[in-house]
C-alpha cells in the first residue's frame, strides 16, 4: 500500500517590501515557483507566489495585499520563469510591477479591454 503523505501547506502574508528576500529564501531552500497569481478584491490586490518542494511536498504561498498604487519589484532576476506570471498580473489586473526581466509592455495578450480583471463582481 502506498504511503500517505500529509505535506505542509502554508499561506504566509508578507509586506511588499519583504517579497524579494522571501523569494530568495525559498529559492535557496531548493523550492521552485509553481504558480503566481493576482486577484483584485475590495479595492486591493492580493498577489500570491506559491513555491513547492518536490522532495518534502511542502507548499508555501507568499501572499501580499497591496493598494493599486503600490509598485512592487519583479522577482524575475531571482526566478526567471516568473516572467509570464508577472506580465499577466500587470496586463490583466493592472498591478504595478517594476523591472520585469522581459516586460511585454501590456502586449502579452490580444485583448480589447485594458486590465479586464481589475473590476469587481
Amino acid at each position: 500500500m502506498a504511503e500517505v503523505i500529509h505535506p505542509l501547506e502554508v499561506i504566509e502574508e508578507i509586506p511588499a517590501e519583504g517579497l524579494l528576500g522571501k523569494v530568495m529564501e525559498k529559492k535557496n531552500a531548493g523550492m521552485r515557483l509553481s504558480q503566481a497569481c493576482a486577484v483584485y478584491n475590495e479595492g486591493k490586490y492580493e498577489l500570491s507566489y506559491s513555491f513547492a518542494d518536490d522532495t518534502t511536498y511542502e507548499y508555501v504561498t507568499l501572499r501580499i495585499v497591496i493598494d493599486p498604487e503600490t509598485v512592487i519589484p519583479s522577482i524575475t532576476d531571482i526566478v526567471p520563469q516568473a516572467v509570464f506570471y508577472e506580465n499577466e498580473m500587470k496586463e490583466l489586473f493592472g498591478v504595478k510591477i517594476e523591472m520585469i526581466r522581459l516586460d511585454y509592455q501590456n502586449k502579452l495578450y490580444r485583448i480589447e479591454k485594458e486590465t479586464p480583471f481589475k473590476e469587481e463582481g
